[in-house]
């Protein structure tokens, strides 16, 4: 598990200047921030896409709507 996530995090540093990286890590895809908080958010985002096939707005959202019933 721990080589699995320090092989996602060796590429994406690498790949961190590359437009079509940061396109698809970044949700929409419609505009590419260069704040670094964004860059976090998008890189933990991907991440679990990748682990649970769900991204985090899709999980929050499940919390709260279970929350409420």
């Amino acid at each position: 598990m721990k080589l699995k996530i320090l092989k996602y995090l060796s590429l994406m540093m690498i790949l961190t200047g590359c437009t079509e990286f940061a396109m698809l890590t970044s949700g929409a895809g419609l505009a590419v921030s260069h704040n670094s908080y964004a860059k976090v958010y998008n890189g933990m985002d991907f991440l679990t896409i990748l682990n649970t096939e769900k991204d985090i707005k899709t999980h929050l959202y499940e919390t709260i709507r279970h929350a409420d019933d």
